[in-house]
């Protein structure tokens, strides 16, 4: 068994001999020390998303002896989508399990191990695989604290990859995350950056109460500046992530970039637009979203999932009850065309909220007579 911390030094990974195999040596990253013996600081790393979230479960693997990860294809193949490539032969197949085909197996075995006192993190491949896991999501995660009294705790982190964009059409394009936003007993963070790629799952399994990270398909292969180690501890507020006085685009996930890009188009136009990153659609930070109404006066809220009983409509109704004093306007929604998600390139790009379509309702706010 992988022993975890180091009995000498207090840190891990370190060597690890397997059930029957050979000694696994793995790696930890150093810095180095000048002569001085002053601590050099680390210049900024670009890392891909994809890569930021391994690093997030790199760390969590080698940090606690409790915490594992499982789901289908996350050994050997290293993940669908190869976020936990390497991490197999990193760590042996006791904290990397790949797992059977079958979501409301591999959820419900997450929520009985969290139970029993490990940190499990299952990964569910795509949104719409985890419908097979509803039931086990809903009905047992979400409820037992409450339904124990307060006896029962459930560390439990689920992954999945969510969002359209990428051509695989109408069963695995889907945006859900709004959906699971309506279940309490449960916390949805949805990553838009590296660092929150990274430090929302140290958050998460700190959290004694099940946590659904939402990775949207499109980040994957995108880049950014990952700050020092220990940058995110809270899983709470929402983040301004460009100021502005004119209006506020509300997004989050695989939409903020959207917003930024349109932002950045009004900008030219003399129009200063601020971007709030909600980071987390459960629970909302009403603080922060009214705090940025009350500083702009006009809200877009921008939304990859279907328009109808979508969190676009939850954040418009919030603003509305606590805000409304502070509108100039009424509040916006940019979301997907109420379709399912098309195959063919064109037709794809047409359903989903394009920078464009951002600019536009921020110009329809602006001046609602137009």
């Amino acid at each position: 068994l992988r022993p975890g911390r180091h009995p000498g030094t207090g840190r891990g990974p370190h060597p690890v001999r397997l059930r029957g195999g050979p000694v696994v040596t793995t790696s930890q990253p150093t810095t180095t020390q000048p002569a001085t013996g002053e601590p050099t600081t680390a210049e900024p790393t670009v890392v891909t998303y994809r890569e930021a979230l391994r690093e997030a479960l790199r760390e969590a693997l080698a940090g606690d002896d409790r915490t594992f990860l499982m789901g289908e294809d996350v050994g050997a193949y290293g993940g669908c989508f190869g976020v936990s490539s390497g991490l197999l032969a990193e760590f042996g197949p006791l904290s990397v399990r790949d797992s059977p085909l079958s979501e409301s197996a591999i959820v419900g075995a997450g929520i009985g191990a969290a139970l029993g006192g490990l940190r499990p993190i299952v990964e569910v491949m795509t949104v719409n695989f985890s419908l097979l896991a509803l039931d086990q999501i809903l009905n047992n995660a979400a409820t037992l604290r409450h339904m124990s009294g307060g006896q029962f705790d459930v560390p439990l982190v689920i992954r999945m990859t969510t969002g359209a964009g990428r051509q695989l059409a109408a069963q695995h394009s889907h945006s859900l995350e709004g959906w699971y936003a309506h279940i309490p007993g449960i916390k949805v963070l949805a990553p838009a950056t590296v660092d929150d790629a990274r430090g929302m799952l140290r958050a998460a399994l700190a959290d004694p109460d099940p946590v659904l990270l939402f990775e949207h398909g499109s980040l994957y292969p995108t880049k950014g500046t990952l700050s020092a180690p220990g940058g995110v501890d809270d899983i709470t507020p929402a983040a301004v992530r460009r100021p502005g006085t004119d209006l506020t685009f509300v997004a989050y996930g695989g939409t903020l970039a959207k917003a930024l890009d349109a932002a950045e188009e009004l900008a030219a136009q003399g129009i200063e637009a601020e971007v709030l990153d909600l980071r987390v659609l459960r629970p909302l930070d009403d603080a922060t979203i009214m705090a940025s109404v009350a500083r702009t006066h006009r809200v877009v809220v921008v939304d990859e999932g279907w328009r109808s009983g979508s969190l676009a409509a939850e954040i418009s109704a919030r603003i509305m009850e606590q805000a409304f004093w502070d509108l100039e306007a009424p509040v916006a929604r940019v979301c997907s065309a109420e379709v399912p998600i098309p195959y063919a390139a064109h037709l794809e790009q047409a359903a989903l909220p394009q920078v464009p379509d951002l600019v536009a309702a921020a110009r329809e706010v602006l001046d609602p007579r137009g």
